[in-house]
């Protein structure tokens, strides 16, 4: 038996409902920090958008990504193109193509420092619910 899920690919994928999407369920989990890096304008950017955020514990942070997994496939119908980090839960990746979600435990957010690497983007932060 073959199971057919769609594929998100550039065209297809409602870019402001997956922002939406992906904000909604990591405030759903109370996810904290969050940031949106508007990279449309930056030089050598090879996405659109990173949606970045943290959790309290790697049980958050997994969770925070399986809530947005769940929610974009229920909801929009698109799975990430790559997810990776699950299984240390101290980074956790979801590339949507052109929107990619970084969940980060604290300190390795602080360690890698996207925010700083990325500041000619244009920064939008999401208050914690």
């Amino acid at each position: 038996m073959t199971v057919s899920t769609k594929r998100a690919t550039p065209q297809r994928i409602p870019t402001e409902a997956l922002l939406d999407t992906i904000i909604d369920s990591i405030q759903d989990v109370k996810g904290k920090r969050i940031v949106k890096l508007d990279l449309r304008e930056v030089d050598d950017a090879s996405v659109d958008y990173f949606i970045i955020c943290e959790g309290d514990s790697t049980t958050q942070v997994k969770g925070i990504s399986d809530r947005i997994y769940s929610r974009v496939k229920q909801e929009l119908s698109i799975m990430p193109s790559h997810n990776e980090g699950k299984e240390y839960a101290r980074w956790v990746l979801l590339d949507y193509f052109d929107v990619v979600v970084h969940v980060f435990y604290p300190e390795t957010r602080t360690f890698y420092d996207l925010e700083d690497l990325w500041s000619d983007a244009i920064t939008t932060e999401y208050q914690n619910l």
